[in-house]
């Protein structure tokens, strides 16, 4: 008897369990809203009418859907290897103890817990192109300004390098990944007189290999998303449209034209191509992983 209500006592604590419920309230409920929501008509002044399949069918013939589509791909083509790549050699970089590791641990992961809308602030002072202290900085020993900022691929280039600053959560998974590694497998490199090049390609990697996987995972998704404050903050999707990312065009029809159905579409539109990033990128860490542990 104590037995069963031991184990019904489990079951309702698990229910009743605040990560449950959060995931519920703050997961669940708004994922399923905004698919009900991405088949109809709504702009939140009046009931949602039905519209099957109508909003999915003007994401295919909207030429700005199309582009910040694109932005966005080229984004995460850009962000997630250079963040994966950052994240990476900082932890390799402060994996042993020495003095000033634990000042640089700290310097790394700071960042990451500054909210974004003040870190952007930040970034929109130190890029600005006429007073800013980079351009400043960039005259004075006689060099071009920041005025680079104001083109397409420079105003990309300038929100790709602020998430890069933005990585202490991977920094701190790479870090547990490199200092979980046994350390017998670097003495017996050392033993065999293995350089430090080929101990980690034939060590520290392929052990940290399905580590970097997860995080190169989650960076696709996580890069989807990031540039959204960013953009918003420094340029506004601007210039050309060269930054009119996905989230940012989905907030835009959102609350800027009331289209809450259409955006619910974009959203929608935004998991698929997300989850299939994610795939893809599984596949390629994965066959990346097969060669260097060949």
């Amino acid at each position: 008897m104590s037995a069963r209500i031991g184990s019904y006592e489990r079951r309702v604590g698990w229910l009743a369990s605040p990560m449950l419920l959060a995931t519920l309230v703050l997961v669940a409920a708004p994922f399923v809203l905004t698919f009900v929501l991405a088949f109809t008509h709504y702009d939140a002044l009046t009931s949602p009418r039905p519209a099957g399949i109508q909003n999915f069918r003007r994401l295919v013939s909207d030429p700005l859907f199309r582009l910040s589509l694109s932005n966005s791909l080229i984004f995460v083509a850009m962000a997630v290897p250079l963040r994966l790549l950052a994240a990476t050699g900082t932890a390799l970089l402060y994996a042993r103890r020495r003095r000033g590791v634990v000042a640089g641990r700290g310097i790394t992961y700071l960042p990451s817990v500054v909210p974004d809308i003040a870190f952007a602030l930040l970034w929109l002072w130190v890029l600005n192109p006429v007073f800013g202290p980079i351009a400043q900085l960039l005259r004075a020993v006689g060099l071009p300004g920041t005025e680079w900022l104001l083109g397409p691929w420079g105003a990309r280039v300038s929100v790709v390098i602020l998430t890069l600053f933005q990585i202490g959560e991977g920094f701190i998974v790479a870090l547990a990944a490199r200092n979980d590694i046994p350390g017998e497998l670097y003495e017996l490199a050392e033993l065999e007189r293995a350089g430090p090049w080929f101990t980690f390609r034939r060590v520290t990697l392929p052990m940290m290999a399905p580590v970097l996987v997860l995080l190169a995972a989650r960076d696709v998704a996580f890069s989807f998303q990031v540039n959204f404050v960013p953009a918003l903050v420094l340029t506004g999707g601007d210039p050309f449209y060269a930054t009119l990312f996905l989230p940012l065009y989905t907030y835009q029809n959102a609350f800027s034209f009331l289209r809450f159905g259409y955006a619910s579409a974009m959203t929608v539109a935004m998991w698929l191509v997300t989850a299939a990033m994610i795939g893809v990128a599984l596949l390629a860490v994965r066959r990346w992983r097969e060669a260097f542990a060949g």
